[in-house]
């Protein structure tokens, strides 16, 4: 029984298991309670089960399951022929070094806040199945992103619980002779250190560097605390850790990337360490220029010029006044880099000229976010049409197995072998739909929208145990009462997402009495869940939140309209697998691609979505619903006002009708119709196995 238990604890350090269904069964199995409790940690888990208890039921069919989970990791790991092996050895020979400022992999290790990271994390992933030999690099927050909790008016709290390395599947890393490998950045006038831990993704590794150590000053203990907080002087300080720390533990560690892929401009400041290293060599300024260009990728995810990363000149010098005496590069030269205007170095810098100047490859990540990337970085590259500046794109894609729940994979393993083999291609997922019956797809909708139901009763209960105010129990009695209870007979909105003004979330809530109708109809009603988090500093988007909240307590929408507090990974694996239609209205071209409609296809869901980010690209009138034709207004209201009207008119006319319009068997033919549609167009392409192979082919291997 002993191999057993070292077996199970072995699968807990390596996440792995985080897309291995059956592996994340075994785990829950153990406690339910324990697993839902620690928020799926089986670190943590296993914590607060004895030797005893695990030796005790490691007999029997547990036992096997415990055998079968670590056979599979095993085979795995040892898996030579792989994707990278077959098609791009160069890339199992030496690592592609990917720099994010966030990876968001599963919701046990909160270093993510959003899109960037859950990206970032479902890139590392496949990477790992692929047989990429690929280093993550980021920072170890030990505060994570904040927890949300609502007051009594709907207005967004935060608090920040203490992530503990002891409870997470990390260990530190450590040199030859034993001691903690610590590196060290001059930031202002000081040497801040950095230590650093490895998590292991799959083949995949994930370096965290980490500040809060006792060689630091007490105000540099904190650059790591959290996931983008801070002031200004904050931002700068983590992305010198993140940037040229990062490159200087590849340094210590004896790697030797193939090439340095920066997920946005945060982790730019990796160039500058590349540079120096090239003139410590005895390289002139243009070779060393030349040199790390030759080695750095980027990819930018922003397509508004304020979301850009921006530093005075005079935070620049105080910053970097001690680092630059060490490199061979002047301040002048460093304003150069990052400057906008070449002939002008008194103003800001920019992170993203700086990933730009210094790399032999940029990208967007969508078709339309490539457009707009050029249109707005075009005045960098003035002999150049804006056609020919030289930023491409690559759409995003999702991590399929991470985002397929147990009856998704068991149902797509049962038509296809896997989720994998389902999304090789559209061939292969036509197949595997040529095998599905209309009502086993009706089926395992049903199964998922009792599944996500069932789950907000529970989440909804747990959120009331937080309260202190009669109002919320009063509140929470009411949208248990069976009249109110959300129906898996019900069409069902999803809308998850950070909640930036951007992206709209109240948009739906334009014409009340519409949506009151819309709601409350007779034979064809609706139902919406909402989650999402404001930047903590985001008072527009926390007002937001707030509105909708109020909108769910109206005496119309109570029951029919719920907000789930605190949104993680865990709450987006159950709402894209539950709902019927994913909403996305974001102000176009501001969504520089998303991926979580992508998400909802892999369960039967459908998308209603403006035509910004990948949709345009995946649209085709068949599988899933639009909002507008892309039309553009300068004024914002009128803007507002045209979108909402084409969603009410597409919910009226097309997509309510299609849902409740059944057959003899009582199956929405025309809907199922879609859902075929959808899968077979969308999963085999965007998905981040397609995504990888397309970094690896145009990018990495590309020089």
């Amino acid at each position: 029984m002993q191999k057993k238990i070292v077996s199970l604890n072995e699968l807990t350090r390596n996440l792995w298991w985080s897309w291995d269904t059956e592996a994340k069964q075994i785990f829950e199995e153990l406690s339910p309670l324990l697993w839902e409790r620690n928020n799926h940690n089986p670190v943590e888990l296993l914590r607060h089960i004895s030797q005893d208890e695990l030796e005790a039921r490691s007999y029997g069919d547990f036992g096997k399951k415990i055998d079968a989970a670590h056979d599979r990791f095993t085979a795995y790991m040892n898996d030579k022929e792989t994707w990278a092996a077959k098609n791009a050895p160069e890339l199992v020979e030496r690592p592609v070094a990917y720099f994010s400022a966030e990876f968001g992999i599963h919701e046990s290790v909160r270093i993510y806040s959003g899109g960037l990271g859950v990206l970032a994390g479902d890139h590392i992933k496949s990477a790992s199945d692929l047989g990429i030999n690929f280093i993550g690099i980021t920072l170890f927050y030990r505060e994570g992103y904040f927890r949300q909790y609502l007051n009594h008016d709907g207005w967004q709290m935060e608090d920040y619980p203490l992530q503990h390395p002891e409870h997470l599947p990390v260990e530190k890393v450590k040199r030859a002779d034993g001691s903690d490998l610590v590196i060290s950045v001059n930031i202002a006038q000081s040497e801040v250190f950095a230590q650093a831990w490895r998590l292991k993704v799959g083949r995949a590794t994930l370096y965290l560097l980490d500040t809060n150590i006792a060689e630091n000053e007490s105000h540099y203990r904190d650059i790591c605390c959290r996931v983008y907080g801070g002031d200004q002087n904050m931002r700068i300080n983590q992305e010198i850790v993140l940037g040229i720390g990062g490159v200087k533990l590849l340094e210590e560690l004896g790697e030797k990337p193939a090439v340095y892929h920066m997920n946005e401009g945060h982790s730019a400041f990796l160039t500058l360490e590349l540079l120096a290293m090239e003139h410590a060599k005895g390289a002139t300024q243009e070779e060393a220029k030349a040199s790390v260009r030759s080695r750095c990728v980027f990819t930018t995810h922003t397509p508004v010029p304020a979301g850009h990363d921006r530093f005075s000149r005079e935070m620049m010098h105080y910053t970097f006044d001690k680092y630059l005496a060490t490199t061979g590069i002047t301040f002048d030269d460093l304003m150069l880099l990052g400057s906008e205007d070449r002939n002008n170095i008194y103003g800001l810098f920019t992170m993203t000229v700086l990933a730009l100047n210094l790399s032999r490859a940029a990208n967007g990540v969508s078709k339309l976010h490539g457009e707009v990337s050029r249109t707005m970085w075009q005045h960098l590259y003035k002999d150049k049409a804006v056609a020919d500046v030289p930023i491409g794109h690559i759409t995003n894609g999702v991590h399929a197995s991470s985002w397929t729940c147990g009856l998704t994979d068991s149902f797509w393993k049962n038509h296809a072998g896997s989720i994998d083999e389902m999304t090789l291609s559209r061939e292969a997922a036509e197949a595997a739909l040529a095998t599905v019956s209309d009502s086993e797809l009706w089926s395992l909708r049903y199964s998922l929208k009792r599944n996500l139901f069932d789950f907000i009763d529970r989440y909804l209960a747990n959120q009331l145990f937080h309260q202190h105010s009669n109002t919320f129990y009063n509140e929470y009695d009411v949208m248990r009462s069976p009249k109110n209870t959300f129906s898996p007979d019900v069409l069902t909105i999803g809308f998850a997402r950070r909640f930036a003004t951007y992206k709209r979330a109240p948009l739906i809530f334009s014409d009340l009495d519409r949506l009151d109708r819309i709601i409350n109809h007779a034979d064809m009603p609706l139902q919406i869940v909402f989650a999402g988090k404001a930047h903590p500093h985001d008072d527009a988007g926390k007002d937001y939140i707030r509105q909708i909240v109020h909108h769910s307590r109206r005496p119309q929408f109570t029951g029919k309209v719920i907000f789930l507090e605190n949104y993680n990974l865990g709450v987006a694996k159950r709402m894209v697998s539950g709902v019927d239609i994913w909403l996305n209205t974001p102000v176009r071209p501001m969504e520089a691609s998303g991926t979580s409609g992508e998400k909802t296809v892999l369960h039967g869901g459908l998308n209603f979505s403006v035509l910004d980010g990948w949709w345009p690209e995946a649209y085709n009138g068949e599988n899933g619903f639009a909002i507008g034709n892309g039309e553009f207004f300068e004024n914002h209201e009128e803007q507002d006002r045209f979108d909402a009207e084409k969603m009410y008119s597409t919910l009226e006319n097309q997509i309510i009708p299609a849902y409740y319009n059944r057959n003899a068997e009582n199956i929405p033919t025309e809907w199922i119709k879609k859902i075929r549609n959808a899968i077979a167009t969308i999963a085999p392409e965007y998905n981040t196995h397609r995504m990888v192979r397309d970094y690896a082919t145009r990018y990495y291997l590309n020089k």
